[in-house]
């Protein structure tokens, strides 16, 4: 299975006597699945049956379905809004108390206002809402195929993406295990150095006390083990985008926290300018990092 992304969009057509229907879906980048769907008057009985095919399709990602529909024969069915054309004249008697200049509304302005006049769909036979319910369903099915498809197209191009700064990670870390500053002569130079002072100016310290300030001196002189864990992150990410078995956004993101962690840490170690300006651009390198696996599902 190959890397997704969670970008995409899709639509499908369908038809059945009189009745058309277009299906729209999108997503965009979420912590996990977020479904929108509002069915048209009339196919409420719709919204757990596309819940179930997007749930069965996705695991991230904020995912919109818009579903339209028309009557291709026929002028339809029409009604008055009793409860909103109430509201209206109910404002309307407020409002003529407000600006008393103002003209009185006239009947075809007021029957003009959107939501006063509003379609009836005709009432189908259960049969015939099951049958159209089918087939409705089946072109969604195309319109989630076809924006799984354009997620992984979008996921394949992520992964030159995210290729490439793992390598930058993993050159970095190998330069910086390569400045003077970190190799085990110098550490141990100048650990030596830093417990010398430390004793010649605490000389009535306890020597427990100094052991304990020494291995501190140590913990921070030493960026070895910090320089490891990069090494062994890199490996790791390189494992999960190259097996990519289901989505790999949560723990390609968890790896990116670590990487910025080891990073951090490297920084406050660091005892040159040299190695400092690698540990920030390693920084500059996993935010970038991080960035885009925001987009991986």
């Amino acid at each position: 299975m190959a890397i997704s992304s969670m970008t995409g969009f899709a639509r499908a057509e369908g038809s059945q006597d009189d009745l058309t229907w277009v299906w729209e879906v999108r997503s965009v980048n979420a912590k996990g699945l977020d479904l929108r769907f509002r069915p048209p008057p009339g196919f409420e009985a719709l919204d757990p049956l596309v819940r179930a095919k997007v749930n069965a399709t996705f695991k991230r990602g904020s995912v919109s379905v818009n579903l339209s529909t028309r009557r291709e024969t026929g002028g339809g069915a029409y009604r008055i809004n009793d409860d909103f054309l109430a509201q209206v004249t109910t404002r309307m008697a407020r409002l003529k108390d407000e600006v008393p200049d103002a003209r009185p509304p006239s009947l075809d302005g007021i029957l003009g206002l959107r939501g006063v006049i509003e379609p009836i769909d005709e009432m189908m036979a259960e049969d015939d809402f099951e049958a159209i319910a089918k087939a409705m369903m089946a072109d969604l099915g195309k319109a989630l195929t076809g924006l799984a498809a354009m997620r992984d197209e979008e996921g394949a191009r992520l992964l030159a993406v995210l290729s490439g700064q793992i390598d930058q990670v993993a050159d970095l870390t190998a330069r910086a295990g390569q400045v003077a500053g970190a190799q085990p002569d110098a550490i141990r130079q100048r650990l030596n150095d830093q417990i010398q002072r430390l004793v010649a100016d605490n000389a009535t310290m306890p020597e427990e006390r100094l052991a304990q300030e020494a291995a501190m001196l140590m913990t921070k002189a030493d960026i070895r083990e910090e320089l490891d864990r990069l090494a062994a992150h890199t490996q790791a990410a390189r494992e999960l985008i190259a097996k990519a078995e289901g989505p790999v956004g949560r723990r390609l993101d968890f790896l990116c926290q670590e990487f910025n962690r080891e990073a951090n840490t490297l920084c406050s170690k660091s005892p040159d300018t040299d190695l400092t300006t690698l540990g920030l651009d390693l920084k500059t390198v996993i935010d970038q990092l991080r960035e885009q696996v925001q987009n991986i599902e």
